[in-house]
């Protein structure tokens, strides 16, 4: 049994996004809707997820575009303002994730309490935001520092819009990351958000690392879940749930019922 089910209550676990609309500091806040309206947004979306069946929701500042690898100290409160606003309204096991920041993230997640945090933690990258260095070493150490221990942390390993700068190879990684880092979760993307994350990596990637969670992290729809769910352990899904699978909408109850049916129908076969 992994950890999947022990936090979030099942195995081949659907953890969905809530996007949060641009924040104070970011390009596209809007000052005149100001955050009223951004945690209304959140609400809304929570809302369609919950009731549609999600089995765990991850709050991202998806539409702080361009995104930083260390965020301000508005996102920062910003990102904490909304989840501790929303936090009476979840009913299921929530985690964050401040792009591109692993030690806000934890943070955050500290602060609100929720139970997992996904990020780049790992690697050295050329990107759309530039060149992209992590620091892992320090990460860990401050995440003892903030009593966040019991934060399970996802480690995206094939991050979106960005090349490893590393002649390694994807087997090579997972490993050394595992090994190296002790990560409670691999998680392999697509080259953007709502791309199909490559089965045959997925599976080099499984094969790999055995006995760590290994989640396809984009472009998981109601027509490739069950293959997606047949290597992985689990899935973070987001585009699809969106009003007519598209990235900028709201989130749409009834795909997010109709893909859960597909789930459930998956776990029991």
């Amino acid at each position: 049994m992994s950890w999947l089910k022990e936090i979030i209550g099942t195995e081949k676990a659907v953890i969905a996004m809530c996007h949060l609309q641009p924040l104070p500091g970011d390009p596209g806040f809007s000052k005149e809707k100001g955050m009223d309206w951004v945690v209304d947004r959140a609400y809304k979306d929570l809302t369609a997820l919950q009731d549609g069946g999600v089995d765990a929701v991850m709050f991202s500042n998806e539409f702080s575009l361009p995104y930083l690898t260390e965020v301000k100290k508005e996102t920062v409160a910003a990102m904490a303002y909304v989840v501790g606003t929303l936090k009476k309204e979840v009913r299921i096991p929530f985690g964050v994730n401040a792009l591109w920041d692993g030690s806000a993230s934890i943070d955050i997640a500290v602060a609100t309490g929720a139970k997992f945090v996904r990020e780049i933690f790992t690697g050295v990258y050329a990107s759309d935001f530039g060149l992209w260095n992590t620091n892992y070493g320090e990460v860990a150490r401050h995440r003892c520092r903030v009593g966040g221990e019991d934060v399970k942390l996802l480690f995206n390993i094939v991050p979106e819009a960005a090349k490893y700068l590393g002649e390694r190879d994807i087997v090579q990684i997972a490993k050394s990351t595992v090994f190296n880092c002790k990560a409670d979760a691999l998680c392999v993307s697509g080259l953007t958000a709502g791309v199909e994350t490559d089965q045959q990596i997925l599976k080099e990637v499984k094969d790999a690392v055995k006995d760590t969670v290994v989640l396809a992290n984009t472009g998981c729809r109601i027509d490739n879940i069950e293959k997606q769910l047949a290597v992985a352990d689990g899935a973070v899904v987001g585009t699809t749930f969106k009003y007519d699978g598209v990235f900028e909408n709201g989130v749409d109850k009834e795909r997010v019922l109709r893909f859960m049916d597909k789930v459930h129908s998956c776990r029991k076969s």
